[in-house]
């Protein structure tokens, strides 16, 4: 049985599911998508308009007339991924269209692979539709070609991402994302309740609250009102999540900045409306890094908020990702970043080697650190927070809690997932007797009986 292995980079969203039956003549698109949940939406989105327009959705090169892909540029190495995969594209079918964040610099682009037919950048679904009727012109039958209410997902249907808005207002030294997706824009309140509505009449049993700051919902809005179920809702983060959680679907929240009104949002957790769960990234520890970074240096104060929330909702688990190496990192603010793990005990923590990327203002900064001591720190951090998490998990067995069933393989082994757990980046839970009955997309009780550093074992009761 594998494990959750502990250098599972935060930012991969789960593999696309494509599946679909081409009719007699149907043209079809191919789709490679990379990078974060939120690229992962954006793909969903293309595919569907295109569905809609009559495309079939090809899951392999062969069977597409053109392929898009789109593309992540959240690291050096990301870059050189998504350059990988347009280049196999290329080499296996020959048409390409490439969409993403990387699409942000087309030079980079058709500098590596000049026979890409079109580059758009993120979130530019008309180019992107524009670019595949040139390549493939549409031949749509309107008794045939049905879309489905809830359009195209590329995740497992019993969970979905649900992304609140798009952009960012911060300006981290190391990142380019607010350069290539622009400043925050919140959807309408009541645009994000109907897609989620929408998805759990369609079985959605899981909704992943996502977007570049969750925590900033509305900001852009100045939390404005809009109508909703005969009243009005109001676009601010604890407003949508409590309206989410009438919906009766599990809601994870992801990418929640600590900002103070997130306390708002943890009683919403131990009155169970949403999931007591919280993805948070504090990127590190210490004031002087944290500045270097343009990040708020408020580290000590971070841990009394960590100390309140629990002790409003004792069961939250929380889940950051943290930067090692980060220009002019002293062994001595490394040690601090060790000692206040120690002290915050989170739950899930991913952990990233600092990299330069292209366009970042975190490369001009002096001292910047040899790789051989980015790669010890990383092994010295990932090693504490394994212990943390080995005995968080081993603190677990005994215990009956509801987990939601992932998949069921050949042999009867059911991989689940309890509430502290989001697909991809976290820890799985495994059943391997009684299973018979169980369906990806089930809510069952389950008592732990073993645990791992980062998987739990159980029985169903």
């Amino acid at each position: 049985m594998s494990q959750n292995p502990p250098n599972l980079r935060p930012d991969i969203a789960p593999l696309p599911r494509l599946s679909d039956t081409r009719r007699p003549g149907q043209p079809a698109i191919g789709m490679v998508s990379l990078g974060c949940p939120k690229a992962l939406v954006d793909s969903e989105r293309i595919l569907t308009r295109l569905r809609a327009e009559g495309y079939a959705i090809s899951p392999d090169y062969s069977g597409a007339d053109a392929v898009i892909v789109n593309t992540c540029g959240f690291l050096d190495s990301a870059k050189a991924e998504s350059l990988e995969a347009i280049g196999e594209a290329l080499a296996s079918n020959g048409k390409v269209i490439v969409t993403g964040c990387l699409g942000a610099e087309p030079e980079y682009i058709t500098g590596a692979h000049p026979k890409v037919l079109a580059v758009t950048g993120p979130h530019q679904y008309e180019q992107v539709l524009d670019a595949v009727h040139g390549a493939v012109p549409p031949s749509p039958d309107p008794f045939i070609d049905l879309l489905p209410a809830s359009g195209v997902s590329l995740t497992p249907r019993h969970y979905s991402y649900l992304k609140i808005s798009e952009g960012c207002n911060h300006k981290c030294r190391f990142c380019i994302i607010p350069d290539m997706r622009g400043r925050l824009v919140s959807r309408p309140a009541n645009a994000v309740l109907r897609e989620a509505e929408k998805l759990v009449d369609a079985g959605v049993k899981e909704l992943l609250v996502i977007s570049q700051d969750t925590s900033a919902y509305g900001v852009d809005r100045k939390h404005d009102l809009s109508a909703w179920k005969g009243g009005e809702v109001r676009a601010h983060v604890t407003d949508l999540a409590r309206e989410l959680g009438s919906l009766g679907a599990w809601v994870r929240l992801h990418y929640v900045y600590p900002y103070p009104h997130v306390r708002d949002l943890i009683p919403l957790m131990a009155e169970g409306l949403v999931l007591p769960y919280l993805d948070i990234p504090f990127q590190h520890a210490h004031t002087d890094t944290l500045r270097r970074m343009a990040r708020p240096a408020a580290a000590e104060r971070t841990l009394d908020r960590i100390a309140e929330w629990r002790s409003i909702c004792p069961e939250i688990t929380l889940r950051s990702t943290f930067i090692v190496g980060y220009p002019g990192e002293t062994e001595e603010e490394f040690q601090v970043l060790l000692d206040w793990l120690d002290e915050a005990q989170l739950d899930r923590v991913g952990c990233f080697q600092y990299e330069n990327v292209a366009g970042a203002r975190s490369n001009d900064l002096p001292d910047h650190v040899p790789d051989a001591v980015k790669q010890e720190r990383w092994e010295r951090f990932m090693e504490k927070a394994q212990a943390i998490s080995e005995a968080k998990l081993a603190a677990k067995v005994g215990s009956v809690m509801d987990v939601i069933v992932d998949e069921v393989d050949a042999d009867g082994v059911a991989t689940c997932r309890t509430k502290a757990d989001a697909p991809e980046i976290d820890g799985n839970l495994f059943i391997d007797e009684g299973t018979g009955s169980l369906a990806p997309g089930d809510i069952v009780r389950v008592e732990v009986d073993e645990a791992s550093e980062y998987d739990l074992w159980g029985r169903l009761v």
